[in-house]
C-alpha cells in the first residue's frame, strides 16, 4: 500500500485533477441511480427509463464547471480540512440547483421527465455525503494506519514514530497536530494544556491531560517528547512552563512559527530546541517605531561589520525600515555574500526597492572607509565591527588594539570629513570595568567617540597638515551584555556539546552574565541612536544576570537528558568547570558611574561616564600606535590602565607573540 501511495502522491498536478473529476462524476452517477432507487425500488425500478438518462447526462455537465470555479480540485486531499468541507457543500449545491432549475426548464418546454421532489432531495444529500466522504477517505488513506492496524499488518511504521505531547490544545495547538500527520516522523499522544475547560476532553482524538498530571501522561501514553504550542505565552510564562516540564524524561522543543510551516519554510522535522530567552524568561524590550525609522526612512545608511551577528541583525532591521540605500561594510567575503544574498531575497519578496551596497573592506584602511562613505553620502553610520571574542583577543593584544580602537578611530574620523550626520557605536558590558584587553579596548572606543563628539573643530589624529575639521556628527554608543546564539557565545557551544554527549564545559560555578536576543539588541542600538544628543553612552535595562552554570543544566534538562553530578552519577551529560580563560571576571556590569539617566525609552538609560579631552588622548594614540608597531606588549597594557578607568588586568600577559618572543630570548 505504501507504494500505491507513492505511486498516487507522485502524479502529476494535471493527473490528479482528471482523476478526481471522473471520481466525482461517478459519484455523482451513484448517487442519482441510489437516490431513484430509494424512491422507485418499490415499482421494480433498476435501471433509468425514457427521458431520466438526461438527469444522468446534465447533472456532472451542470456541476463539474461549479466544483472547478469553486476550486475543489485546487485543494491538496492530503491536507483537506474544514474549509474544504463548506467548500464542498456550497458546490454540491449550487450543482443541484442548476440541474434542478434546468430539468424545471425542460419539462416546462422540452420534454416530460420526472421531477419527485424526494428523489432530488436524496440526491442532494448522497452527492454530498459521497463527494465530502471521498476527500476524508483520501486524506485518510495518506495520513492515517488504515492498513498498519491491528494485526493485519506488521506495525513497522508506527513503531518507528516518536510519541509526542502537545503543550497547548488551542489553534496553534491543532496546526501543529495537522503538520505533524503530514510529516509521519512523529505519533501524536496527548495534548496539555492549562484550560481547566479542556481537561479530561478530547481535541482532534487526543486526551487532554492538564500540566499537574505529566507523569500520569507519560505512563499512559509513553510521550517521549513534548512540542511547545503556546506563541501567544509570555516569555515569563513559558518560563514557568519549562521550569516545570525539566523535572520530566522529556525533550522539549518549541514549534516554529504557523507562517512558516504555512509558507513551507519549515517542516515539522525543523521543530527546534527551546528559545534560551524562553529559559532565561527575560520579556524583550518593545522598540518604538517613531525612533526606528528616525535615522533611518530615505536615509543613506551603512553598517561596519555587516555579516557578523549583530551587524547582520542590524541590516536586517534596518532594511525594514525602508531606507533609501543600505551599504553593507564586511571584510569577511563569506559573510557579506551571505547577508547581501538574504536581503537581495528580501528586497525582491517585500519589494522593498533599497539599494543595496556589499563593499568588502577592513576598518583598519581609513582611505577606504572615506572613499565609501563618500561615494554614497552616507547619512547614518553603525559601527559594529569589532574583535569581540575575550580570551582570543587576550592572545592577540596588537590586533585587538588596532581593531578596536585605530579601526573605531578611522570610522569616526571618517564620519567627521564626510560630514555623516549620525554615527552609533556598538559596545558591551565588558568596557565596564575591564579586566580584559577586549573590554579595555571598547572602553577606549567609546573614550575616542566622546570626546571627538565634544569637539566643534577637531584636528584629526594622524594627520600632519594641522587642518581642522567641522564637526557635524552626533556621536552615540551603545552597551549591552551577551548575545544568545551569537557567533562564540556560549549557547550554541552548549547544544554542540549536548549534541556530543558532553560534557558541558563552564568555566565556574559562580560565574554571572546578562543576556538578550540578537534582534533586541539591534533594535537597541537603532532606537539608542535616534535618541542621541551627542557623545551619549545608553546602556539597557537587561533585568538579572544569568548563572551561566544554571543555564547549562536547564539545557540539558529540556534535552530530555539528566545531569550527571554527585547526586545522581548514573546522569547523562556532566557539567565541567574548567576554570576561568585569560581575562575573564566572574560579574559584568554595565555602568561605570552611578545614577544613570532615563531616557524617551522606559528601558533605556544613559550613562554618565568621564572621557578625556581629545587633545590629550590624542597624545596617548601616539604613543599606543607606536607601542602596537614595536610589539611592545608591557607599553600598551600600562597604557591602557592608565587610559582606561577602572581597567585591572586579572593575570600576566598572554599575547602569543610575547610569549614567544620571552621564551626565545
Amino acid at each position: 500500500m505504501g507504494g500505491l501511495r507513492e505511486r498516487l502522491a507522485g502524479l502529476s498536478y494535471g493527473q490528479k485533477r482528471v482523476l478526481q473529476i471522473l471520481a466525482d462524476v461517478l459519484l455523482m452517477w451513484l448517487a442519482l441511480w441510489a437516490a431513484f432507487y430509494l424512491r422507485l425500488a418499490s415499482d421494480g425500478w433498476i435501471w433509468p427509463e425514457g427521458n431520466q438518462g438526461w438527469i444522468f447526462i446534465l447533472a456532472p455537465i451542470l456541476a463539474i464547471p461549479f466544483y472547478i470555479r469553486m476550486g475543489m480540485y485546487r485543494a491538496v486531499l492530503r491536507y483537506f480540512g474544514n474549509d474544504a468541507l463548506i467548500t464542498i457543500f456550497k458546490a454540491v449545491t449550487l450543482g443541484w440547483l442548476a440541474l434542478l432549475a434546468t430539468m424545471w426548464l425542460l419539462r416546462e418546454f422540452v420534454l416530460d421527465v420526472i421531477l419527485s421532489r424526494s428523489v432530488f432531495f436524496a440526491y442532494w444529500c448522497l452527492s454530498l455525503g459521497l463527494l465530502g466522504g471521498l476527500r476524508l477517505a483520501v486524506r485518510e488513506y495518506f495520513l492515517g494506519d488504515w492498513f498498519n492496524a491491528g494485526n493485519i499488518v506488521s506495525p513497522v511504521h508506527s513503531d518507528l514514530k516518536l510519541p509526542v505531547a502537545i503543550y497547548g490544545a488551542g489553534a496553534a495547538g491543532n496546526q501543529l497536530l495537522a503538520s505533524i500527520k503530514v510529516s509521519r516522523s512523529y505519533k501524536p499522544v496527548a495534548f496539555i494544556d492549562d484550560n481547566p475547560d479542556l481537561h479530561g476532553r478530547t481535541v482532534e482524538e487526543l486526551f487532554v491531560y492538564p500540566a499537574e498530571q505529566m507523569d500520569r501522561m507519560i505512563e499512559q501514553t509513553g510521550a517521549r517528547e513534548v512540542f511547545l504550542a503556546i506563541p501567544s505565552a509570555s516569555r515569563g510564562r513559558r518560563q514557568q512552563i519549562l521550569e516545570a516540564l525539566k523535572e520530566y524524561p522529556l525533550h522539549v522543543r518549541s514549534m516554529p512559527g504557523i507562517m512558516d510551516i504555512a509558507s513551507g519554510k519549515v517542516r515539522v522535522e525543523d521543530l527546534q530546541e527551546v528559545d534560551v530567552a524562553d529559559v532565561l524568561g527575560r520579556e524583550a524590550v518593545p522598540p518604538d517605531r517613531s525612533l526606528f525609522e528616525r535615522c533611518i526612512k530615505g536615509k543613506a545608511v551603512m553598517v561596519t561589520g555587516a555579516g557578523g551577528s549583530i551587524g547582520s541583525e542590524l541590516c536586517r532591521q534596518i532594511a525594514m525600515c525602508s531606507p533609501d540605500k543600505l551599504v553593507l561594510f564586511e571584510h569577511s567575503e563569506f559573510a557579506l555574500y551571505a547577508i547581501h544574498s538574504e536581503l537581495e531575497n528580501w528586497n525582491r519578496l517585500y519589494g522593498l526597492g533599497i539599494t543595496l551596497v556589499p563593499i568588502l573592506g577592513s576598518i583598519r584602511n581609513a582611505v577606504r572607509l572615506r572613499h565609501v562613505i563618500n561615494a554614497w553620502r552616507i547619512e547614518t553610520l553603525y559601527h559594529a565591527a569589532a574583535y569581540k571574542h575575550v580570551p582570543m583577543v587576550e592572545h592577540n593584544v596588537a590586533e585587538g588594539v588596532m581593531n578596536n580602537v585605530f579601526g573605531t578611530l578611522n570610522v569616526a574620523q571618517a564620519a567627521i570629513r564626510c560630514q555623516v550626520e549620525c554615527l552609533i557605536l556598538v559596545s558591551t558590558d565588558k568596557a565596564v570595568r575591564p579586566t580584559n584587553v577586549m573590554g579595555s579596548t571598547k572602553r577606549l572606543a567609546e573614550m575616542l567617540m566622546q570626546a571627538l563628539d565634544a569637539e566643534q573643530a577637531p584636528i584629526l589624529w594622524g594627520e600632519d597638515n594641522g587642518v581642522s575639521y567641522v564637526n557635524r556628527t552626533r556621536f552615540a554608543m551603545v552597551r549591552f551584555g551577551n548575545v544568545l546564539d551569537s557567533s562564540g557565545s556560549v549557547i550554541p557551544l552548549f547544544r554542540e556539546q549536548i549534541r556530543r554527549g558532553g560534557p558541558l564545559t563552564v568555566t565556574h560555578p559562580d560565574i554571572t552574565r546578562y543576556f538578550m536576543t540578537i534582534p533586541e539588541a539591534a533594535q537597541l542600538v537603532i532606537q539608542a541612536g535616534a535618541m542621541g544628543e551627542g557623545g551619549d553612552v545608553f546602556v539597557l535595562n537587561m533585568g538579572e544576570p544569568v548563572k551561566v552554570a544554571e543555564l547549562a543544566r536547564k539545557m540539558v534538562l529540556l534535552s530530555g537528558l539528566t545531569v550527571k553530578d554527585n547526586d545522581n552519577p548514573g546522569g547523562d551529560i556532566e557539567i565541567s568547570y574548567t576554570g576561568l580563560r585569560p581575562g575573564e571576571k566572574l560579574y559584568e556590569e554595565l555602568l561605570i558611574g552611578e545614577n544613570p539617566e532615563s531616557t524617551g525609552h522606559p528601558e533605556i538609560f544613559r550613562a554618565n561616564e568621564r572621557y578625556l579631552e581629545w587633545s590629550d588622548l590624542t597624545e596617548i594614540l601616539d604613543r599606543l600606535h607606536q607601542a602596537v608597531q614595536r610589539d611592545d606588549y608591557p607599553t600598551i597594557r600600562q597604557l591602557l590602565i592608565d587610559t582606561v578607568q577602572d581597567y585591572k588586568p586579572n593575570g600576566g600577559i598572554v599575547d602569543l607573540l610575547y610569549e614567544h618572543h620571552r621564551t626565545a630570548d
